[in-house]
């Protein structure tokens, strides 16, 4: 697929860039995930005054209304960076499910100060029993004293410590597994009945279960509009794997020109190892890779931006299968090519490992995925 950057795009990705070089270095980015913050407000106040915050967020809600493809190079410089700021969480996910839930009350309300970085969201949706189910929700809702109150739990809450509101996806009615009876609805993240537990996963990103207990909370739009609810959680969840495979993108090239720089600086027995025809070979398939993972991952942004495009409703699945297997193939061979030092603490190219683990789960993993998509060729 061949696919070339606007001049916006491409000022705001090489701005993204000088940013991410001058506050993300690898020992900046290991201060940033042992501290209490788990990241940079410095960075992402930066991120806001660069307009990576407002850059999903419509234009009549103070942004610029840009679509995945806009996201592409964005997501692409955060993975290669082994960001820990909460864009995907808050201007992706957060913003998505809110924007797709059609409360222009809300939107006009929130949106100008996600978009301005000055407040965040956070997207609560997976529960401890979804199994990769893209749409498995036990909590409850129910209506009674005037207020809707939510039951349940949420499991692996990105950016959930950062985050000022949640936009919660719950159950009016039905079974867990029904498409049918669910509702979105937005709650304050200091609102009584939350019981956080914040945590670092393997690649050091902040995430979150929450047990929620008679919280109080508002629905975005007509709670018993369940087509509409649905169509707003599988636009977000497409949009979010869009967003991961282009991180994944980012992280598999980072850790390549890690591995191809070792090749030609490191020496054994009086020469370099890249001149070892057996590791050019390997090097030269991992490139081959990328390219392949980066054609998919412009693939799922422009199914997000034209759902109405032939296949669009698989090309997401596609993606995240592919680009998932090749960013770990990648990802195995540069720290193999490294030898010992590739499984270090200290060594970067490990790094890029974990975080394609992470992004691997989110949304589906690539055997939800291939399901997925064998359930649907079979029933065309």
């Amino acid at each position: 697929m061949n696919f070339e950057l606007n001049e916006d795009q491409r000022a705001l990705r090489d701005s993204l860039a000088r940013l991410l070089a001058d506050r993300y270095g690898f020992e900046q980015r290991r201060a940033h995930a042992a501290s209490e913050a788990g990241h940079d407000p410095n960075t992402w106040r930066q991120l806001g005054e660069l307009g990576v915050t407002a850059l999903p967020v419509p234009e009549s809600f103070g942004g610029f209304g840009g679509g995945a493809v806009d996201l592409l190079p964005v997501m692409q410089e955060l993975g290669a960076a082994l960001s820990l700021e909460p864009v995907l969480a808050s201007s992706v996910l957060g913003t998505a499910a809110l924007r797709l839930s059609a409360d222009e009350a809300a939107c006009r309300q929130l949106l100008p100060a996600v978009a301005a970085g000055a407040s965040r969201l956070a997207w609560a949706h997976d529960e401890p029993a979804g199994r990769h189910a893209a749409c498995w929700i036990e909590t409850r809702a129910a209506f009674g004293g005037g207020q809707w109150r939510l039951n349940g739990r949420k499991s692996n809450v990105l950016g959930a410590m950062f985050a000022d509101r949640l936009v919660v996806s719950a159950r009016i009615g039905g079974a867990a597994g029904d498409a049918s009876a669910c509702a979105l609805f937005l709650v304050d993240m200091n609102a009584a009945g939350i019981d956080a537990r914040h945590f670092r996963l393997v690649d050091d990103t902040r995430a979150s279960e929450l047990s929620l207990r008679d919280v109080t909370a508002v629905p975005l739009g007509d709670p018993h509009d369940d087509q509409g609810a649905r169509a707003a959680i599988d636009g977000t969840l497409a949009l979010g794997i869009a967003a991961v495979c282009a991180d994944m993108v980012g992280s598999m090239q980072a850790a390549f020109r890690l591995a191809v720089a070792y090749l030609n600086t490191r020496k054994q027995f009086g020469r370099l190892i890249g001149e070892n025809q057996a590791l050019r070979h390997r090097a030269a398939d991992m490139l081959v890779s990328i390219e392949l993972a980066k054609s998919m991952a412009i693939a799922a942004a422009v199914a997000f931006d034209d759902p109405a495009s032939e296949g669009a409703d698989l090309d997401a699945h596609r993606a995240k299968l592919s680009v998932a297997r090749h960013a770990r193939a990648v990802a195995h061979g540069a720290i193999q090519l490294h030898g010992g030092i590739g499984m270090t603490e200290e060594y970067a190219v490990g790094h890029y490992l974990r975080r394609i683990h992470v992004l691997d789960q989110l949304f589906g993993d690539g055997p939800a995925h291939a399901a997925r998509l064998a359930s649907a060729l079979a029933g065309a």
